[in-house]
């Protein structure tokens, strides 16, 4: 690994949306455009720089409101970006989401052919994200970004998914979303979790120094500096199948919180299960100082209290003793709930959409991303279980059960069904506000 340097990030440069914890509760709104016009599409780049927020912009008389600009490669070709440019970006971001489909496990119903139009496409070039902590001053925001995509015949908006936090900042499934982000250095934000040590930048921003020395600028530099790499997926979820799932596993409502505690890691409340390994505490996982605060390796290392198969541990394994090196693999990610919920006790799917609008942001989208996805949550090699697979957002086959660590014997649950179908995203470049101005300023 590196050796400790201090850095100081150009916060000034860098989007807002990069860096950013999301306000609790938030609103949040998916805008993707396809260029049909070079030269309004520049134009549409030069409004973006004054739209998007900067990270150093945390006191906006809109507070926890920001405007974020995202290119997909498609959309740098259809700019006009220098070929030797576009060969200095990472290769997966080239190829494109539906390109890495299987890399991904993006099969059978998650396959691209599948997706929601018109994503996976050659058409979407932009995706222009607004955050707020309610609809109101969402409203506010996309307001703010209007101007830079209006009175523009040559840029068309194709696509719009409207995303929400309810204020207990659950998902579908019923578990407190958004609990652990790392710390990045020179970032001035904190982790959620005090016992790892912050996060090199060059992890997740690009231009600096990462976990391993090295320093990935796509070129020129002015592109490529105080960027990163933004992964939007939308992935629905099947709720009823899932209470179905507890409810046919469980022997009652205490059991069922059980399994659905040991299938995530966590209580539905936020609780863990490294710190509250018996029962439900929910009051320590309202805590954002204590709810992520714990590591596996010395207190659990078999996994007998949080399963080494549970979604949070494969996420990320923190110290405990697996394939890889961890930290090379740390991703930011952040969730936005879409569609209604499904009503309390409710069995049966009612047909309608939801699922989680999920975004990953970071300067490595092989090693971290993609990395994680095919290797983390749809294998279980890294941690001694075969093929084993994510038991809540895994491309499960139907045919493979759930292994509870458990003395003195392990409970098997019955084979796991496909709570999570993908049903479209993209690879994009988040640029720093420096870049959407050379982005606009391209000439022929």
């Amino acid at each position: 690994m590196s050796a400790l340097i201090h850095v100081t990030l150009e916060l000034d440069d860098i989007q807002r949306g990069v860096l950013s914890p999301r306000p609790t509760p938030y609103a949040a709104t998916y805008l993707a455009f396809r260029i049909d016009d070079r030269a309004q599409g520049r134009e549409l780049m030069r409004r973006a720089s004054a739209a998007a927020t900067s990270a150093a912009d945390t006191s906006s008389p809109l507070g926890d409101t920001w405007v974020s600009v995202a290119v997909t490669y498609r959309g740098m070709e259809a700019l006009g970006v220098p070929r030797s440019s576009l060969e200095s970006f990472a290769w997966e971001f080239r190829q494109g989401m539906a390109a890495r489909a299987r890399a991904l496990r993006d099969e059978g119903a998650s396959s691209p052919q599948y997706w929601e139009a018109p994503l996976g496409t050659r058409d979407v070039h932009v995706v222009i994200t607004a955050i707020a902590p309610d609809p109101p001053r969402l409203e506010a925001a996309i307001d703010r970004a209007r101007p830079a995509y209006e009175r523009l015949p040559g840029v068309t908006a194709i696509w719009r998914q409207d995303c929400y936090a309810l204020p207990t900042e659950k998902e579908h499934f019923g578990y407190l979303d958004g609990v652990s982000h790392p710390a990045i250095e020179g970032s001035g934000i904190p982790g959620s979790n005090t016992l790892e040590a912050p996060l090199k930048s060059g992890e997740f921003v690009l231009g600096y120094p990462d976990e391993l020395g090295g320093v990935q600028t796509p070129q020129p530099a002015v592109l490529g500096r105080n960027g990163s790499y933004a992964v939007f997926r939308k992935l629905r979820q099947d709720v009823a199948a899932f209470r179905r799932y507890l409810r046919d596993n469980s022997a009652g409502p205490e059991d069922e919180e059980l399994i659905a505690a040991k299938i995530m890691g966590r209580w539905r409340s936020g609780a863990p299960l490294a710190l509250a390994p018996q029962q439900d505490n929910p009051a320590l996982g309202a805590d954002p100082h204590r709810r992520n605060t714990f590591l596996y390796e010395q207190d659990d290392p078999m996994g007998f209290v949080t399963p080494g198969g549970c979604h949070i541990r494969r996420a990320n394994p923190r110290d405990a003793s697996v394939a890889g090196e961890v930290r090379l693999h740390r991703m930011i990610r952040r969730g936005a709930v879409y569609g209604p919920p499904l009503p309390e006790g409710v069995l049966e799917d009612d047909g309608a959409d939801r699922g989680l609008m999920f975004a990953f942001i970071g300067a490595h989208l092989g090693r971290q991303f993609e990395f994680v996805q095919s290797q983390w949550m749809n294998d279980g090699v890294f941690f001694g279980a075969g093929n084993a697979k994510d038991p809540v957002v895994g491309a499960a086959d139907g045919q493979t059960g759930y292994t509870i660590p458990r003395r003195p014997v392990r409970r098997r649950l019955a084979p796991l069904p496909r709570f999570v179908v993908t049903r479209g995203g993209e690879y994009c470049f988040l640029p720093s506000l420096s870049a959407l101005r050379w982005l606009g300023d391209l000439h022929d």
